[in-house]
Formats: structure tokens, sequence, C-alpha cells
């Protein structure tokens, strides 16, 4: 089995290049364009790591990482902030909102991978070694 991580984005571009570092990789991506989106694939396609944007239409990140820590089944999920947003207090708002991590975009390619593997699960089919 692979990893399958949600990443709920709504930029096309952003989208791409994680996927396509993700499926180098050997993980699956499954995609939502907003929060409201993104509760409702979390709960259904059991992910083992959820990449988040802050800025999205619908709802925001903050308000989603919320939402998705009330849903007993998705509540271990890791949820990772991937976000523009760079501003001091940005990186202990995510975390307080229910974020297990914060990564700034745009994303380095090159060690992208090895950042999030710390937030997937050891008991997830690759394990933390991603």
């Amino acid at each position: 089995m692979t990893i399958k991580v949600l990443y709920i984005e709504d930029n096309d571009q952003n989208f791409y290049l994680v996927n396509y570092i993700m499926s180098a990789k050997g993980y699956s991506t499954v995609r939502a364009h907003d929060g409201r989106e993104g509760i409702d694939l979390a709960a259904r396609e059991m992910p083992d790591l959820i990449l988040l944007d802050i800025q999205l239409p619908v709802m925001d990140g903050y308000t989603t990482a919320q939402e998705l820590r009330k849903i007993a089944k998705v509540r271990s999920i890791p949820i990772v902030a991937l976000t523009s947003y760079a501003m001091a207090g940005d990186r202990e708002k995510a975390l307080a909102a229910g974020c297990n991590g914060y990564i700034e975009k745009p994303i380095n390619p090159k060690t992208f991978t090895e950042e999030i593997s710390q937030f997937i699960p050891a008991d997830s089919p690759r394990g933390a070694d991603g």
C-alpha cells in the first residue's frame, strides 16, 4: 500500500508541484479545492496525512483544521499547514487551530518529502521513513 495524502489547495500550480513530488516518491495524492470539500474528503478517504493551505475559499485553513479535529475518525490524522502565510504568529495560529506542523511556501522540492515524512504515522503503510 502507498501513503495517501489529502492536499487541500485551491491553487492549481501549487497542487501540481506537490502532486508531482509526492508521486515521484510513491505517495498517492487526493485533492480538495476548499475547506468544506477537504473535510468531506478526509472523512471519506481517511488519508495518512493532510496538507492544508491556509488561504482557501469557502472556509479558511484555520477553520478547516478546527473542524477536522471535531470529527472522531479523522481526529488523529496529522495535519500540516502548507502556506505562504509567514508572518510572526502564523505558525502558532496554525498549530493552535489543530495543525501538527507548518511548512512555508514556496516549498523546496529537494527536501519537501523529508519535511512531511516526520508527520506520517509509523503504522502507515510506508511508516515514518516515507
